[in-house]
Formats: C-alpha cells, sequence, structure tokens
C-alpha cells in the first residue's frame, strides 16, 4: 500500500469530535442534496441475485464477492454499486419525471489496487437516480445537475465551518465548475496519463466536471473504465476536486445520464458484452421498458475527508489495512478508525 502523510499533518479535529462531525455531515448533505435534485430516501439491497443481472459490472475487471444461501438455489453477489437497481427500483416505485431516489451503498471492492490515502477495499456513497424526460437527455441538463450537487457539497461546508470554526483554515471549495471533456485532457496532456491529466487540471480550476468516460478517445484508450450498460458514454463524468492536503484531484462522484435502449445496443455491441442481452434487466432496457434516469454516486469517506481535512479515507471509516500502513500512520499520530 502506498500511504503518504503530510509532513506536519495535525487532525483538525479530536476523534470525538471527528465521529460527530461525520454524522453531522452526512446528514445535513443528505438533506441538501435531496432538496435540490428532489430525491426521496429509500431502502436498498447489499446483496443481489447473481443471475439477475443486476450488479455493477464497473470497469469489467473487478470480481464481486459472492455467497450461496442456506435452502436456496439462488447465488448472491454483494453490491458494486447500484446504477441498474435504481433504475429498476423507479419504475417499481412508480416515480415520475423530475422525482428520484437515494440510498446508502455499501460495498466491497475485493479487487482495489490503489490502496492509499484515498482508496479502501471498503465503499461508501450515497447512490441516486431520478426519472427524466426524453427531451433532458442532454448535455445542458447534465451540467445542470453537477452544479445542484457541488452546490449541496459547499453549501454542506459552509455549515460545517460554522459549527466547527477550527475548519476555516481549510479555506473555500471552488463553488464554479470548470466542464471539460476527456478528449479535450487528451489534447492537452498527450504525453500524460488520465490521471494525471486530471491532476494537471484540477490544480489550476479546483473543481471540474469530467465528460465523456468510457468510449475510446482518439488515442484508441478511454480515459477511465465505465461498464456499457449503465451511463451513456457521451453523456457522464466525474466531479473532481482539488486536495490541496494531498495534492491529489479527489474524484468525488462518477455520474452520467443512463443509456437507453439505442445507446445501449451500441454500447453492448463496441465493448463485446453482446452476452448481456439475456439478462432480464437488459431485456426490459432494449424493449424501452424502463424509464430514463439520470444518477451516480457520492463517496460519502471521500467528502468527509475533504471537508474536515483528513489525509487518510482511513480516519474517516473503519478498514482493513496493511502493517506499512498502520505503522505509517501511528508514527505521524494519524488515528485510523
Amino acid at each position: 500500500m502506498d500511504t503518504f502523510i503530510p509532513a506536519g499533518y495535525k487532525s483538525l479535529l479530536s476523534i470525538y469530535d471527528t465521529q460527530k462531525a461525520i454524522s453531522l455531515l452526512k446528514r445535513l448533505f443528505e438533506d441538501r442534496l435531496a432538496a435540490l435534485l428532489n430525491l426521496q430516501r429509500v431502502s436498498a439491497p447489499l446483496f443481489v441475485d447473481e443471475a439477475s443481472g443486476l450488479n455493477d459490472n464497473l470497469s469489467g475487471v473487478e470480481r464481486p464477492v459472492s455467497f450461496d444461501i442456506l435452502r436456496s438455489d439462488h447465488k448472491a453477489q454483494v453490491v458494486q454499486s447500484l446504477a441498474k437497481w435504481k433504475r429498476l427500483a423507479l419504475k417499481r416505485y412508480g416515480f415520475y419525471p423530475g422525482k428520484g431516489i437515494y440510498t446508502d451503498m455499501n460495498a466491497i471492492r475485493r479487487d482495489e489496487e490503489e490502496l492509499d490515502n484515498i482508496h479502501s477495499v471498503y465503499v461508501d456513497q450515497w447512490d441516486w437516480e431520478k426519472v427524466i424526460l426524453p427531451e433532458n437527455r442532454n448535455v445542458d441538463y447534465l451540467k445542470s445537475t453537477v452544479l445542484d450537487i457541488v452546490t449541496a457539497i459547499c453549501d454542506t461546508q459552509d455549515t460545517m465551518q460554522a459549527i466547527y470554526p477550527q475548519l476555516q483554515s481549510l479555506g473555500k471549495l471552488e463553488r464554479r465548475v470548470s466542464f471539460v471533456s476527456s478528449q479535450d485532457l487528451e489534447h492537452m496532456y498527450p504525453e500524460s496519463s488520465s490521471k494525471q491529466r486530471e491532476l494537471l487540471y484540477l490544480r489550476e480550476h479546483k473543481t471540474a466536471f469530467i465528460m465523456g468516460i468510457g468510449g475510446a478517445l482518439e488515442s484508441g484508450k478511454p480515459h477511465d473504465g465505465r461498464a456499457p450498460d449503465y451511463d451513456d458514454w457521451r453523456l457522464n463524468g466525474d466531479i473532481l476536486f482539488y486536495d490541496e492536503l494531498l495534492d491529489k484531484a479527489l474524484e468525488l462522484s462518477s455520474m452520467g445520464i443512463r443509456v437507453d435502449s439505442e445507446t445501449l445496443d451500441y454500447q453492448l455491441k463496441v465493448s463485446g458484452h453482446d452476452e448481456r442481452r439475456t439478462y432480464p434487466y437488459h431485456k426490459s432496457l432494449l424493449n424501452n421498458e424502463l424509464p430514463l434516469t439520470i444518477g451516480g454516486g457520492i463517496g460519502q469517506s471521500r467528502l468527509s475527508m475533504l471537508i474536515l481535512g483528513k489525509c487518510h479515507i482511513g480516519e474517516v471509516q473503519a478498514s482493513i489495512w496493511d502493517k506499512e500502513t498502520t505503522d505509517a500512520c501511528e508514527k505521524a499520530g494519524v488515528m485510523l478508525l
């Protein structure tokens, strides 16, 4: 594992106040997000039937955690995200255009390769999804939704800094969002990797939405991996903030307007995943039986890190770390939960 402790780092909050602040931060953000996007909180599954096709394939290489169930023929998978489940739920619950849902999503990423200050095998995020009209499937609507999410994040920071004045030393997050396509980033920094491009751009612009993730760029490689069966690769992206403490481009949200039947058909073909057409979920989508939606996930621990000025994700969530990491944190006085 690759752990970096900034020189002279010390938590701005005690462990007791950190726990209180995390709880308050989450309540504040949930309420603000729900108000801005018109979302209703719902319950969501921790696992789904493996044969349903409802689990998120992410970039296509991550192995979901699976287990059998006593006295059942079903094999269950711990969810990797709720992208598909949410869309099906919106239909089952009878939600109308302009109205959506949000929920807590907890996952295990057993194949996470970058276990460091901002990556963990435990994932906790808010998953949200909203029904939209056909005329909303455009870049302007996507950008408007991004601005609402960034507003919810910045409003939450303002309230937290009023309650905990010591957090004011962190400064304010940039409310102005710089929108840039992944192809433009490749043009700007042709010799850099996608992660390096993000950092170079965020150092200058502080808050950004990188659009168009999943499809191949002019170089022949995608900016990042995306499953072909939830986001429309032309109408999606990542919300990133510059983390000055760690000098990192911190991705807080992956989101997008979801595929319609035409886009799903195309993306299954080009990605080589035509076998998914046999899954019940995919059949329903190809037959135009599911609502058009926009949705995404917002990292709870990463948001807590950013607003509370923490240098390691283990300061705001309980997970498992190797001895090198625990020793480095202990030596630096960084308490891992």
